[in-house]
C-alpha cells in the first residue's frame, strides 16, 4: 500500500515537470527556441523591445536556413505568440529566389504584427505573402534611429538578426508563411 501511494506521488511529480500541454516535443522545442531568439533580439535592439508592447502578436523564426546557387531556397518554422508570450500557432516560412547568388547562411527573424489585419492574414487558406497584402517594413539600423511612436503606421515590422554564414548575390525573392501543426 505504501509503495502504491509513493508511486502515485512520483508519477504526479513527473507529470508536473514535463510539458504536458504540448502536443509534441517538437512544439515544446520550437517554443523554447523562439523565446530564446526573442530574448536575444530584445537584448540587442531597443526598438524591438518598444514594439513588443504595441504588437498584436509576434511571429518568431528562431532558425532560418538559406541555401543558394543561381536558384535559392530559404526555410524555417516559427512560433506565433500573443502579448503574454503564449503560443497561438506554428508557421512555416518558405522563400524561393532566382538570380546571381551563392552561399549558405542561417539567421533568425521576427515579425511584429501591429494590426488585426496582419494577424488575420496568417489565418487565410493561402497564408501570408510578405510584400503582398499587409504593409511590411524591414527594420534596419538606419530606420531604427528615426522610428518613433508617430511613425508606427505599418501592419508588420520585420527584424532579421543573428546571421551566420556566407551568402552573396542579388535575386528576386518571394516569401510565403503558412500554418503548420508540429
Amino acid at each position: 500500500m505504501t509503495c502504491s501511494i509513493l508511486a502515485i506521488f512520483v508519477t504526479l511529480a513527473a507529470c508536473q515537470s514535463t510539458p504536458t500541454a504540448y502536443k509534441s516535443s517538437r512544439a515544446y522545442e520550437l517554443d523554447r527556441n523562439a523565446k530564446a531568439s526573442l530574448e536575444k533580439l530584445y537584448a540587442a535592439n531597443g526598438k524591438a523591445r518598444d514594439l513588443r508592447t504595441r504588437a498584436k502578436a509576434i511571429l518568431t523564426f528562431p532558425s532560418m536556413i538559406k541555401v543558394g546557387f543561381l536558384g535559392g531556397i530559404q526555410v524555417g518554422i516559427g512560433v506565433l505568440t500573443n502579448l503574454n508570450g503564449r503560443t497561438i500557432g506554428y508557421y512555416n516560412s518558405t522563400a524561393g529566389s532566382f538570380g546571381y547568388q551563392a552561399g549558405i547562411k542561417g539567421f533568425h527573424y521576427s515579425l511584429f504584427l501591429m494590426s488585426d489585419r496582419a494577424v488575420a492574414s496568417l489565418e487565410t487558406a493561402a497564408g501570408l505573402e510578405l510584400g503582398v497584402g499587409p504593409s511590411l517594413v524591414i527594420v534596419t539600423k538606419g530606420f531604427g534611429k528615426v522610428m518613433s511612436t508617430r511613425s508606427l503606421d505599418k501592419d508588420i515590422y520585420a527584424f532579421v538578426y543573428d546571421m551566420k554564414g556566407v551568402f552573396a548575390g542579388s535575386a528576386i525573392e518571394g516569401t510565403k508563411v503558412t500554418r503548420v501543426h508540429p
